[in-house]
């Protein structure tokens, strides 16, 4: 069965479905792309201000069933990719690529529906948020951590209820979570692989009734009713316990992802409930400013040159281009697709690489953005539920 759907796949992208010759690139870079829905990661070349597929390599190992491949992140030193599969035997795993071969280098086993990953400076420990969408809730999920030159499993760090961004800071000295749905911005010391400070995203998931109740975060009572201005809650640095703020952030975030600036200062939070942008200082770990931008705020990455912050907007059916200096939205670019997902940026900052995701038998699509001009200038489809996007510098 899946060597059919892959044939079909291949056969949709003028390809075969294993992998191809390596070919001369036209371009520094390649931009990889992984197909929830049919176990594929599609490798495509810059030509221009268009994508033109490279190849397509086939992952996962259920013949009979969809293995799920979510995200997928590149090594600092471009030797290595990874990809996490969201389904097992029942667990999900996190794969290692050689990059320059496609070749499988290794498998760690995860917890329930791993999503995002983030890898260390030096290549030696990938960071994974299982997210476990289909479990009972409230729960507290975990973050996997992996050994990557042997790919073991180090440990699973009890993190909160369903986490979904995971991001390592630029100087390996801090791994960054946003939580769902528990509404909750996490910090983990990758030396100890301890939660050593949290703090609260919004109000909405913290109060009486919300799948927040019954958590053993520490000491949090309900809360009054929240004030204006927002105020984060905040643990201090070795204490794994919520401290309640006041006044209270406002309102229900229910944080999808974080990135971090490439000084490591300041953080950046999509609030896919309330579609907004948080700024963070990192430091600190208090919230300086909240941007309106498109409804289901999603996957959010600052630009490589700091110029630019991109949002995509999963419901608003756009993606949000924020100037990092004064924060202020610059554009709300239309995109061709109507399931907005992950972003990318070409090394130099020129273009940022934008997935939708499928609809039934409507394929999904990476769209090119001109961060020059602010507007699309091309899109590429992409069969079976395109998410997760990476850039590889040849």
């Amino acid at each position: 069965m899946r060597g059919c759907l892959l044939l079909g796949l291949g056969l949709g992208l003028g390809l075969m479905a294993a992998p191809l010759p390596a070919q001369t690139a036209t371009g520094p870079y390649q931009v990889g792309v992984v197909s929830e829905s049919g176990d594929i990661v599609t490798w495509l070349r810059p030509e221009g201000h268009t994508l033109v597929v490279d190849r397509v390599v086939p992952v996962g190992v259920m013949p009979a069933d969809i293995d799920g491949p979510h995200n997928i992140t590149v090594s600092a030193d471009q030797r290595w990719y990874f990809i996490s599969i969201a389904h097992g035997t029942p667990y999900g795993t996190l794969w290692r690529f050689d990059a320059a071969n496609d070749t499988v280098a290794g498998r760690a086993q995860l917890e329930y529906f791993p999503t995002t990953i983030s890898v260390t400076p030096d290549g030696d420990f990938a960071f994974v948020a299982n997210s476990d969408f289909h479990g009972d809730h409230p729960r507290v999920n975990t973050i996997t951590a992996v050994y990557t030159p042997d790919m073991q499993t180090i440990t699973d760090i009890a993190a909160c209820d369903m986490p979904h961004g995971v991001k390592v800071n630029h100087a390996g000295t801090a791994v960054w979570i946003s939580c769902m749905h528990s509404d909750e911005l996490l910090q983990v010391d990758p030396a100890t692989l301890d939660v050593v400070r949290r703090a609260s995203t919004g109000a909405g998931m913290a109060m009486p009734g919300s799948s927040m109740v019954g958590m053993n975060h520490g000491a949090m009572a309900p809360t009054p009713a929240p004030t204006s201005p927002p105020a984060p809650a905040v643990a201090s640095a070795g204490a794994d316990r919520m401290v309640p703020p006041s006044p209270k952030v406002d309102k229900e975030c229910a944080p999808t992802f974080v990135s971090v600036s490439a000084d490591d200062r300041t953080l950046y939070v999509a609030c896919n409930h309330k579609g907004t942008l948080q700024v963070w200082d990192a430091e600190a770990l208090t919230m300086t400013k909240e941007i309106p931008v498109g409804a289901g705020a999603y996957n959010v990455e600052p630009s490589p040159d700091g110029r630019l912050v991109v949002v995509t907007n999963k419901k608003a059916q756009s993606a949000s281009i924020v100037d990092a200096k004064t924060l202020k939205e610059l554009a709300r670019v239309p995109t061709t697709k109507k399931i907005v997902h992950g972003v990318a940026f070409s090394p130099d900052s020129r273009y940022a690489y934008v997935t939708q995701e499928s609809i039934g038998s409507d394929p999904g699509a990476v769209d090119v953005i001109d961060l020059t001009t602010l507007t699309t200038v091309s899109t590429t489809p992409l069969p079976a539920q395109p998410t997760g996007i990476a850039i590889l510098k040849r």
